[in-house]
């Protein structure tokens, strides 16, 4: 071995080796020792998902994120692309709006949720007054969905402008020309051009949909999704073993969530993992 590539594996190969080490394989490791330290062993993983709680948990986390993620993709890639092509008065003003929920946690959007639509929320007040009733959906999962999406948006039109630009108008004026109309040339031009980026950015939606903690543990009160599940098991519960079995079954869904997309997208769902 040459004194540079010698000298290069040193300085930069060794020391990222243990970083993963230190703060992913050990952890994840130990993660998974602990999940078979239950008293059935390895089998917890198959008694955790297999329990009808963890199951309806698991499978509202799943429904959940996918709604959360096709609604993201439609309304955030319609608001992207006009964003991207059209200059108004007040657009920079407006993206900047659009975008602000990126600085808020997940547990300050569960707050502003309650104010919306909580006992004494906004929506309540209104519908209180026009039919008598009062609306208040925020401690469900329509609440824990209108969060969801709340922070998902935001992610979605960045990446969506971002695309947006980079593509070729004039494959768009050449469909016009040949008779093509606004649903053909969606169909057959806009949407391919953006597929890289509509799977990038619903794997982000989706992943983030399936981990959020914040948010759900703001709104807990009827709310019965996955991480809620193993902060009950973790807290409440004290079994650390199924509380870890579930830590791993989530990322492996998630993790393969991300895979999928990846394969579909190449290398631009890389920021999501």
């Amino acid at each position: 071995m040459k004194e540079q590539d010698r000298l290069y594996l040193i300085l930069f190969v060794v020391p990222i080796l243990v970083f993963f080490a230190a703060f992913f394989l050990l952890p994840m490791a130990r993660l998974v020792a602990i999940g078979a330290s239950g008293p059935g062993g390895a089998a917890t993983y198959v008694a955790s998902l297999t329990a009808p709680r963890h199951l309806r948990a698991l499978g509202s986390s799943l429904v959940l994120s996918v709604v959360v993620t096709i609604v993201t993709l439609v309304g955030a890639g319609v608001a992207g692309v006009f964003l991207q092509r059209h200059g108004f008065p007040g657009r920079s003003v407006l993206v900047a709006m659009l975008t602000f929920p990126l600085a808020f946690p997940g547990v300050v959007v569960g707050f502003m949720v309650i104010m919306l639509a909580g006992r004494q929320g906004l929506i309540g007040e209104v519908w209180a007054r026009a039919t008598g009733n009062r609306l208040v959906f925020a401690y469900s999962m329509a609440g824990l969905f209108t969060g969801y999406l709340y922070f998902s948006i935001p992610r979605v039109i960045l990446t969506i402008m971002a695309s947006a630009e980079k593509l070729d108008g004039s494959l768009e004026e050449a469909a016009r020309s040949l008779g093509a109309g606004p649903w053909a040339v969606l169909r057959d031009v806009l949407i391919p051009g953006l597929r890289p980026a509509l799977v990038s950015a619903g794997a982000i939606c989706f992943a983030t949909s399936m981990g959020a903690f914040g948010t759900a543990f703001t709104l807990a009160t009827e709310i019965e999704v996955l991480p809620m599940t193993i902060y009950t098991e973790f807290t409440l519960r004290a079994n650390i073993a199924v509380a870890a079995a579930l830590s791993i079954i989530l990322g492996v869904i998630t993790w393969a969530g991300l895979a999928v997309a990846r394969t579909a997208a190449g290398s631009t769902v890389a920021a999501a993992a």
